[in-house]
């Protein structure tokens, strides 16, 4: 049966066809959605509709929640992930509409525009009153760098500003090609800034973080632009530093609660607008179209770029990093079932080139493979974190920047056990080069057997007989051992599953541990 998917807010008509072509859609902005939401696989909102634990709870066939959007304040992020659920946002969509709008408000603080306008309308003509000062020359100081502060960034530029921007989570060499000074610490930029705009997302540490002494360091008369987030700004510090003349205007496109009517609209040195940023019909397009395509892969089983609560990567880490996606996945299967499904603890290490890259997505791919047949839960790329986490397994990291004989190479440790692979050719196979402390070389495939047993003259035609007998055809084999006359270590791939007779008497012929694995 095909998927189902709902569309619970308007978003484009390009998007809603792109959905169209792959499932089963309904535009419904209308009906009880407790009574509904447990019909559908997808599910398309925007702002208004507010997605509870309670309501996920009730979605028992959902498995991907589209954002047609950047925030997901309205979405039980928690309550999604546990319950293996992809959230999935546009957080491009609205970069370029966001960072004219805050070019706007610059403008209109500099020049008085709506004063003037609001002037005029009442048949006041005061052209001396509402003299200005021009951008040009004059520092911006760009509090969060990320994209929307990049792009404003660039625009700033082209009016001649001097633009310094302080982000402790961007590279030197980003600040270097565009040409920005970068701050090394907020205080440095307060001290520099004619003008501070704000593009920080809102956590603990963020919430009200520009107050009476973050204004206290900023330059006299300074003037302050926030179209991020309301709860960015202490806004009764805010209506004090502008009443005193510290900061000799503000622009503000958000607010702490909205729809916002308090003091701050009384001042003439105030210029407001109600949460415009993102309004514009190319960012609402736009959203549409990129939650539907995210929508479309997380049913197919694509990868989700814009995934909240999956690692998501930048574009030149996911092109280094995809074709090795599922071959962690094998690791992580392939290691679990060598240790009989029990764990304390998982570790990945990554060599070569890969050690260079954010490698979070192979290592939550590792766990999802491990996990896979072993909970009783359903699993993906979404919950394993979590899954790990209530299970009390110590997940770990290591990046080395060679390895002896590969370019790149992953391995996977499930308490003392361990296995490693890399993939080769431009097709990117996936090999096995280790299991079990022995060195390998095999291409994975869906079906496989590991033995350990004695170096003994006779084992390899014995097990050709076994399986002959039985039916089963040997598409693959390699053997390795640590030295002559002692333990030795075989894999197998096999072309169908082996009956229970073979498994059963195979485990109990003579070999230290023979272990039949599916890694389908």
């Amino acid at each position: 049966m095909s998927p189902r998917v709902l569309v619970r807010e308007r978003i484009a008509d390009a998007g809603v066809e792109l959905l169209r072509d792959h499932f089963d859609v309904d535009v419904d902005h209308d009906s009880d959605l407790e009574t509904i939401i447990g019909g559908y696989d997808g599910i398309v909102v925007r702002s208004a509709t507010k997605l509870t634990k309670e309501l996920i709870e009730k979605a028992e066939r959902l498995k991907v929640i589209g954002r047609a959007g950047v925030g997901v304040d309205n979405v039980d992020v928690d309550a999604a992930t546990r319950r293996g659920i992809i959230v999935a946002n546009a957080p491009e969509s609205t970069v370029i509409s966001a960072a004219e709008h805050t070019v706007a408000l610059l403008l209109a603080l500099a020049r008085h525009i709506p004063q003037a306008h609001a002037a005029l309308a009442q048949g006041r003509w005061e052209r001396s009153r509402f003299g200005g000062i021009e951008l040009a020359g004059k520092a911006l100081g760009v509090l969060g760098f990320g994209r929307i502060g990049q792009q404003v960034a660039r625009r700033a530029l082209g009016l001649e500003m001097r633009v310094v921007a302080y982000d402790p989570f961007v590279s030197k060499d980003r600040f270097r090609e565009l040409g920005v000074e970068r701050a090394e610490s907020p205080d440095d930029l307060y001290a520099t800034a004619d003008f501070v705009t704000l593009h920080l997302p809102l956590s603990a540490e963020t919430r009200r973080s520009v107050g009476a002494e973050v204004f206290a360091k900023m330059r006299d008369g300074v003037r302050l632009v926030n179209a991020a987030r309301g709860e960015l700004v202490d806004e009764d510090a805010l209506l004090e530093a502008l009443r005193s003349g510290k900061v000799a205007a503000a622009a503000l496109d958000v607010f702490s609660k909205e729809p916002y009517s308090g003091p701050l609209l009384e001042l003439e040195n105030v210029v407001a607008t109600p949460h415009l940023a993102a309004s514009t019909e190319e960012a609402q397009d736009r959203a549409g179209v990129i939650v539907a395509e995210q929508i479309v892969a997380a049913l197919e089983g694509g990868l989700v770029t814009n995934a909240v609560n999956i690692p998501t990567l930048r574009a030149e880490d996911l092109e280094a990093l995809s074709p090795y996606v599922p071959l962690a996945a094998k690791l992580g299967r392939l290691a679990m079932e060598l240790a009989q499904g029990s764990a304390e603890r998982i570790e990945l290490t990554y060599y070569g080139a890969l050690s260079q890259y954010d490698t979070r997505l192979l290592t939550v791919a590792a766990l999802n493979g491990a996990f896979e047949g072993h909970t009783d839960q359903p699993v993906n790329y979404v919950n394993a974190p979590v899954i790990a986490a209530e299970r009390g397994i110590e997940v770990a990291e290591q990046r080395k920047r060679s390895s002896r004989d590969f370019t790149n190479l992953i391995r996977v440790g499930v308490d003392a056990v361990q296995v490693a692979g890399t993939t080769i050719g431009r097709e990117h196979r996936q090999w096995l080069v280790s299991a079990l402390g022995f060195e390998l070389e095999m291409e994975l495939a869906p079906l496989l057997v590991v033995f350990r047993y004695d170096d003994v003259p006779g084992v390899i035609g014995r097990v050709g007989t076994l399986f002959a007998e039985s039916g089963v055809n040997i598409a693959n084999m390699t053997v390795s051992r640590t030295r002559r006359g002692g333990k030795a270590l075989m894999v197998l791939s096999i072309d169908t599953p082996a009956p229970p007779a073979l498994v059963e008497r195979m485990q109990g012929d003579g070999f230290d541990d023979a272990r039949f694995i599916s890694l389908r």
